[in-house]
């Protein structure tokens, strides 16, 4: 019976330079993932340790436990209404995005956005797997008792090898064994999330008490306040569930007008921690510079342990953050919040046409996405969130709010007993896979296959994908290119804008689906393989963001890249292509 839902091609156009076998249409009888398993191929995306961060950043920032949540869960939502729109013509026409986005874009205009989305992707999957390398050899260590190095040494580059080669099996055997990984990785790691919950409880002896931590983690530890020619201090190290303070003591580095740095003896905490004036222990204090900025003072604490100290890490005194913060200010910051959450996927929202055709209705992408994204990302921020509190309560060492363990890999290298560390990298090992292979394999496999189809198979493509990862170097690198990366995904909310136009507005979802293969078809646009109008389009939305970049009065253009990118071009392109017959 013929699925009402799908087109299928009718016209053999299998003898085209544009046409392969992996970009083919799937048919209807080969389309075989439900809404679960959609669901489950964004568990398995994310799942991963930037989630686990979100709201730790924005807890840090200020926001209480709730409002990072709340803008999570809103992000989330948001950046999935075009995400399931864009997932529609995968499910209609059975082709992924470098195909689809040959009616847009043009058939070779179309390499500008799926090249570009695909060096992200492989960029990421450099990262991802030199990550998933660090497990292994944190395995390693655990079993044999070594001392793991800060340094690059063999160990490492030995875990990444074969991490590396983990992923390629994946690549190698195909799309259904990456449906299977996903759905094998689901529920262990949804299992994980209860299970790190529910250490936090039985540590902390209560749920409630956790999230009451949150309030301590949002505050900063050591505020300057300055008065005329008087330097005060104000500290808010951590307490435990009683209130108490956990530190002894606390000693101050502290610049003086000789050009040297002076430290204080240990001072009791017990004395007072409001108000201090520094000038009590240190008369000769550099206050100006302190009050220019060109100086600071640092402070650390301590707790008696084993006959010995514990000592904190050192803490820069900074002048009060949000004070005096207005209501049009608190909702600027909740607006760049929501601007870096939906930017968190905007890629994955360009190239989800790539997963979305392999079912075979649009109820399941709609319901698979809905569930799969925002509940998991709400689900793994929260996990973030309640651990990190309890941490504070349960790791009697966290003296202040910057050696609360925010992040996973953090966390694990509290725990001693090597059983618990194997378990919980085997863990690690599971996430950085599903993420990996899902986010940072598949796009880019079908963007260099759209190259030359005839000569470059989804294999092949992932396999390029696999030994750019290497060519990155990301165990040098690994900071300068996340940074580039994030730099570029801000400039492909105009590409998005622009699928999304020209396949609803323009097209009313009525696409040429044997045209799309044809080098002298209608998406040829007059031989040249260009849509002007797209490259006019996706010029003025990058152009906005980098007006926003360059032009502090109008920083906001590129701080909300994403959304003014995608406006621009979305609307920009609907009045150009008005003026054309297509």
């Amino acid at each position: 019976m013929k699925n009402p839902e799908i087109v299928e091609l009718q016209e053999d156009v299998s003898n085209s330079p544009l046409y392969s076998e992996d970009l083919a249409p799937v048919p209807a009888s080969k389309r075989t993932w439900n809404k679960w398993d959609l669901a489950a191929i964004w568990v398995g995306m994310a799942v991963c340790i930037p989630t686990y961060l979100l709201a730790s950043y924005m807890i840090k920032s200020g926001l209480s436990w709730l409002e990072a949540l709340m803008i999570i869960i809103i992000g989330n939502i948001i950046i999935t209404v075009p995400m399931v729109l864009n997932g529609h013509a995968g499910v209609k026409y059975g082709v992924p995005f470098p195909v689809i986005g040959r009616a847009s874009f043009g058939t070779v205009g179309i390499h500008i956005a799926s090249v570009v989305r695909g060096i992200v992707a492989c960029g990421w999957f450099g990262i991802q797997t030199w990550i998933g390398g660090l497990a292994f050899y944190a395995i390693w260590n655990a079993l044999t008792g070594a001392d793991g190095a800060t340094a690059l040494d063999v160990g490492k580059f030995i875990g990444f090898g074969l991490f590396w080669l983990v992923n390629v099996y994946f690549i190698w055997n195909g799309t259904e064994s990456i449906k299977w990984l996903e759905k094998f990785s689901a529920p262990i790691l949804i299992l994980l999330g209860i299970l790190l919950i529910a250490w936090g409880i039985y540590g902390a002896k209560g749920f409630g008490i956790v999230l009451q931590q949150s309030d301590q983690l949002a505050k900063q530890t050591a505020i300057l306040n300055t008065i005329d020619d008087k330097v005060t201090l104000t500290f808010n190290p951590i307490r435990d569930k009683a209130g108490n303070i956990k530190a002894s003591d606390y000693q101050l580095i502290v610049p003086t007008t000789q050009g040297k740095t002076n430290t204080t003896d240990w001072l009791p905490t017990s004395r007072g921690l409001e108000n201090i004036d520094v000038k009590t222990f240190v008369p000769n204090l550099d206050s100006e510079s302190i009050k220019e900025g060109t100086k600071n003072i640092n402070v650390r604490f301590r707790i008696p342990s084993n006959g010995n100290y514990k000592t904190s890490s050192e803490v820069t005194v900074t002048v009060a953050k949000n004070a005096g913060e207005t209501f049009g200010e608190r909702i600027w910051s909740y607006l760049l919040w929501l601007t870096a959450m939906v930017g968190f996927w905007a890629t994955m929202a360009i190239s989800i046409a790539d997963i979305t055709r392999y079912t075979n209705a649009q109820k399941n992408q709609v319901q698979g996405q809905f569930i799969g994204l925002p509940g998991t990302m709400a689900l793994y921020s929260f996990v973030g969130i309640f651990v990190t509190c309890a941490a504070v309560i349960n790791f009697g060492d966290v003296l202040v709010a910057e050696d609360a363990p925010w992040d996973p890999v953090s966390l694990l290298a509290r725990f001693e007993n090597p059983v618990v560390v194997v378990i919980a990298q085997i863990f690690m090992l599971i996430a950085t896979l599903s993420t990996n292979i899902a986010a940072n394999v598949i796009a880019p496999a079908n963007a260099f296959s759209n190259l030359a189809p005839r000569a470059i198979s989804f294999r092949t493509g992932g396999l390029i994908t696999a030994v750019i990862g290497i060519l990155i170097c990301p165990w040098w690198l690994m900071d300068e290119i996340s940074g580039l990366l994030l730099f570029v995904s801000s400039f492909l909310g105009p590409v998005l804008g622009i699928l999304i136009a020209d396949y609803f507005m323009i097209n009313k979802k009525e696409v040429n689906q044997a045209h799309l293969f044809k080098t002298n078809g209608i998406y040829a646009f007059g031989g040249s393989g260009f849509n002007k109008a797209a490259m006019l389009a996706l010029l003025a939305g990058v152009i906005v963001a980098i007006i926003g970049l360059l032009v502090p009065s109008l920083s906001f253009l590129y701080t909300l890249s994403w959304f003014t990118g995608f406006g621009v071009a979305f609307v920009v392109y609907i009045l150009l292509m008005k003026k054309v017959t297509v």
